[in-house]
């Protein structure tokens, strides 16, 4: 017999175990029993910090495989039943795993290179500000999220199982401290040895992966309403290559600027998105430390260091007009280079696995809504135009050679150039600029009375240590690719399968993976 409680212990009793066994002996006045905490997460909203913690409670001993799984992959080599998977990110590749289990073979086309030659193309981007518009943070094997951080928190329970995603994780290499903590976290340093095993598996049970393969057309049956073939680009010696095709998912990510151009030059219908456009800024991680967990002096804070991770933030404020908050916060973190061409500044945020960097940074960005636009309602692509002019803005004042245009967040605030910039963790490097001249009046001005506000909520947020780096202009895709809520096709192409981020219906990596599954368990109905 077993039950499942929840405790709430005092942060420096986190790796007491006899207290803990304390605790939930007082909470259900059992003596002799075997416990597992299944979640953990932190409540540092007052002086007092704890831990809360949810346990599996057992009079005998406890299962160890409370946290296992094994997936039932089939070989499929001679399967007659093929899905085309455009991308190989978190959505490709779980579309990919899913299709074995139904023994479906998935094919995956990749514009981009494995995960391990990738790194050759993101250390040309920070040492030489050389961009690979096919290979780089963005694109290429396990996507964006693969060497930018590596973050597995979303509140997409209400699309499927995200326990389920955690354990696929875990199976394949992941601490199974992602099954516990609130804020799940694998990390750039670990997340591609992962990828290379998912890659391992989908190939040898008889699934296909063409790394450097951009689909670039696709032709249509004579009714026009499913794809017939898709032509794809082999970018390695040019060759353009034409594939008959049953059903197409299209996992692109929300970079791919090339894929909603050529859908919309073949009058395949699209649909603005709302997305959101800001900056990064970044602290000192001791500073947001000394705020978040209510340190009056470095001792406390070294000892509070003892039982507690970096500390993180999230903050959020919305006025009548406009709505500004924290986006993809890095404890102990990177400022990243991902541009995804020439002539363009992105900056975005990862964390090792340790989270041990001095520094903290968080997109802090403003929503972009039809009415912000004014074009919006009769141009699906207006966003991405939007969002690709304060790119490039970004890329010239910034000085080029991916250069960050960047201020203190002291002076940004008073809307003065900085006269030196603190140390900052973006590689190629940052150039002291009036940000007021990079974005536009409605960006700038709404993030200066969200930080503002931020201070009022996290005393000592705005201060001369901290940085603002622009632009923060990736959260998510400016373009929705809309398909049917039931079925998930196309609403005019009935083999095509929008997925995930790049289509508009996700956004990080487990909810890419969900939208993944759920796309083929609604193939291995409908179609076959």
């Amino acid at each position: 017999m077993s039950k499942i409680i929840s405790i709430i212990i005092p942060y420096f009793k986190i790796f007491d175990e006899n207290y803990i066994r304390e605790t939930i002996q007082q909470e259900t006045g059992l003596k002799n029993f075997h416990f597992v905490i299944l979640k953990k997460s932190i409540d540092a909203r007052k002086k007092n910090i704890y831990y809360h913690l949810k346990v599996l409670v057992s009079k005998s001993e406890v299962d160890s495989e409370v946290f296992s799984f094994q997936p039932k992959f089939q070989n499929i080599n001679k399967s007659s039943r093929v899905v085309h998977i455009i991308g190989a990110g978190p959505a490709g590749l779980f579309a990919a795993l899913k299709c074995l289990e139904y023994g479906i073979k998935p094919v995956i086309i990749e514009q981009g290179k494995n995960v391990k030659d990738r790194r050759r193309d993101l250390a040309n981007i920070t040492k030489k500000g050389v961009v690979n518009p096919h290979s780089n943070y963005c694109f290429g094997e396990g996507g964006a999220g693969t060497y930018s951080d590596g973050k597995l928190y979303t509140r997409s329970n209400k699309r499927g199982d995200v326990d389920a995603i955690l354990k696929y994780l875990v199976y394949f290499g992941a601490s199974s401290e992602i099954l516990i903590d609130t804020h799940p976290h694998i990390g750039t340093n670990k997340l591609p040895h992962i990828i290379e095993k998912i890659r391992e598996t989908i190939i040898e049970n008889g699934g296909e992966i063409y790394f450097q393969h951009q689909w670039i057309d696709f032709t249509l049956n004579n009714d026009k309403n499913k794809i017939k073939t898709i032509i794809v680009k082999n970018l390695v010696d040019n060759q353009i290559i034409e594939i008959p095709c049953e059903n197409l998912i299209v996992a692109t990510g929300h970079s791919a600027r090339s894929v909603y151009l050529m859908l919309h030059q073949k009058g395949i219908y699209l649909e603005f998105k709302p997305f959101a456009i800001g900056v990064r800024v970044e602290h000192p991680q001791d500073w947001i430390d000394t705020i978040q967990y209510h340190c009056s002096n470095n001792n406390e804070l070294l000892d509070k260091r003892t039982y507690l991770p970096p500390a993180r933030y999230t903050l959020v404020h919305t006025e009548n007009n406009f709505s500004a908050f924290s986006f993809c916060m890095c404890p102990g973190g990177i400022i990243a280079p991902c541009a995804t061409d020439v002539s363009e500044v992105v900056t975005n945020g990862w964390s090792p696995s340790k989270r041990n960097n001095p520094f903290a940074n968080s997109g802090i960005v403003v929503s972009i809504k039809e009415n912000v636009l004014k074009d919006a309602k009769n141009n699906p692509l207006a966003g991405m135009y939007y969002q690709q002019s304060i790119e490039q803005k970004c890329f010239d004042l910034g000085g080029k050679n991916l250069f960050a245009p960047a201020q203190r967040l002291t002076d940004f605030i008073s809307e003065n150039t900085s006269a030196s910039l603190p140390d900052c963790s973006y590689r190629p490097g940052i150039s002291s600029v009036n940000l007021k001249e990079c974005l536009p009046e409605y960006i700038f001005s709404s993030l200066k009375k969200a930080f503002i506000q931020f201070d009022k909520k996290m005393k000592g947020f705005i201060t001369e240590s901290a940085v603002v780096v622009a632009p923060e202009s990736r959260t998510s895709s400016p373009v929705r690719i809309p398909r049917d809520k039931n079925s998930f096709q196309h609403l005019q192409i009935k083999n095509l399968y929008p997925c995930a981020e790049g289509a508009g219906y996700a956004g990080g990596i487990v909810s890419a993976a969900i939208d993944g599954v759920n796309i083929v368990n609604a193939i291995s109905v409908l179609s076959f």
